[in-house]
């Protein structure tokens, strides 16, 4: 494969063939004047002027990928982020070759011969471009002048693909639209395409040890669905229920279809969790203590035993089913009061949460009054990393009226839940500020 000199390389071997082809014709005794050969842009281009010469200009104006190499060797690097590969960039150059004539007539020969000479080297071989990108010796004075002897290096000739060069045509419609784009006096012009360019990087990749055994299962797919994800509490005798509030220590009840498997495991957020019952229709597990408070991905994943000797590899998945997990506090204690009589209250007010609270996560405290619609809301200060995870939280409350106030406490937007009396008022947790 080439380096990153790949393109300048074949601008140069093709820009080489040109003048050697050119000389080979004794073009300059034809006309009888000297020739150049040049790769510049157009604009460059001296027209119209005393010091106009007779030539030929090579421009490569566009770069594409190439369709047929573009994929090949992909992917580069697996799902770590390590490098696996290194696939070429495959490119097509598309090169403009234009004449200029100082005299009546010379642009028409020097077109013609330089579209001969494309046209019988429809290849551009080994030997002619390690010919061409070699350093001058003794023996061969001619080759890359000093400034371009890097081009020696780009391992052109040494590329699988070779060379080929196929003629383009361009109506009069596209050869406006180029020439307005080059901002260059428009001179008599063919187009070509120059493919394949492929350009390697060298860098080491980790490449993984040969196959030695082949093993080939066949087994009948299950695919388990999530349909619904429902709670129950850790008390005794207590029903699962829809849409009530999942809080820690409590089972999870995964509803579907398909759930039941030989190996068959549920993962939170990617680590498995120890399952309490199984069946075709649902799994039932307790919530792990490490979870935080928040938003957790539920996933049912079949393993199939493969492998000498016989180890678990991952099978179906199901859907990633969602559920928040909420906050629970197991006690309020409000001091250090200061404010007397109908004079709003300043104090701090402590919570124990459940699970703790992470260093990360965002802190709001509620409080609603029980007959009236006086309503708070206070965020903890900031607390040092080293103070975190903690499950209790001082809240400084300030400017609040005396009364009782129910408390609710949100952790990343999770709220915890209020309990109620046998009407269904809500009337804990709470506290009193007097």
């Amino acid at each position: 494969m080439s380096t990153a000199l790949g393109i300048a390389s074949v601008t140069h071997v093709l820009k080489d063939l040109l003048n050697n082809g050119l000389i080979d014709h004794d073009v300059t005794g034809i006309i009888n004047g000297n020739v150049q050969v040049s790769a510049l842009p157009p604009d460059r281009m001296e027209v119209g002027t005393a010091s106009e010469q007779s030539g030929l200009n090579l421009f490569m104006y566009q770069v594409q990928p190439n369709a047929g190499w573009r994929n090949e060797g992909l992917p580069g690097f697996n799902g770590r982020g390590q490098r696996v590969g290194n696939p070429p960039l495959a490119l097509d150059l598309h090169y403009f070759l234009t004449a200029y004539g100082a005299e009546e007539l010379h642009a028409e020969i020097l077109l013609g011969y330089g579209m001969q000479l494309l046209h019988e080297t429809p290849v551009l071989s080994r030997e002619a471009i390690r010919q061409s990108l070699a350093a001058p010796s003794t023996t061969s004075p001619t080759g890359l002048p000093p400034a371009l002897r890097l081009l020696a290096t780009a391992e052109l000739a040494e590329q699988v693909e070779q060379i080929k060069i196929t003629p383009e045509s361009l109506n009069a419609e596209d050869l406006s639209r180029f020439w307005t784009a080059f901002q260059a006096k428009y001179r008599a012009s063919a187009a070509y395409k120059v493919t394949v360019v492929l350009i390697q990087s060298q860098k080491s990749t980790r490449s993984a040890l040969p196959v030695q055994r082949r093993q080939v299962y066949v087994l009948p797919f299950r695919q388990p669905i999530i349909d619904q994800l429902k709670s129950q509490a850790p008390a005794a005798g207590s029903l699962v229920v829809d849409n009530q509030k999942i809080l820690a220590s409590y089972k999870l009840v995964v509803v579907g279809r398909q759930l039941k498997n030989d190996l068959v495991t549920a993962t939170i957020d990617g680590e498995p969790v120890v399952l309490d019952s199984v069946s075709d229709s649902q799994l039932v597990f307790t919530l792990p203590n490490t979870l935080v408070t928040g938003i957790h991905g539920v996933q049912v994943v079949h393993q199939i035993l493969m492998g000498l000797p016989l180890a678990e590899h991952r099978g179906g998945a199901s859907n990633l089913e969602a559920f928040v997990l909420s906050p629970t506090l197991s006690a309020v204690t409000y001091a250090n009061v200061s404010g007397g009589g109908t004079s709003p209250r300043t104090g701090n007010l402590t919570l124990t949460v459940n699970p703790a609270v992470l260093a990360r996560q965002q802190v709001v405290v509620l409080l609603n009054t029980l007959g009236a619609d006086t309503a708070y809301s206070f965020r903890p200060p900031t607390a040092a990393p080293a103070a975190l995870p903690t499950s209790t939280l001082t809240v400084p409350v300030q400017t609040v009226k005396p009364g009782t106030y129910l408390v609710r406490l949100q952790v990343d937007g999770a709220e915890s839940p209020l309990d109620t009396d046998a009407v269904g008022t809500f009337n804990s947790p709470q506290v009193t500020i007097a």
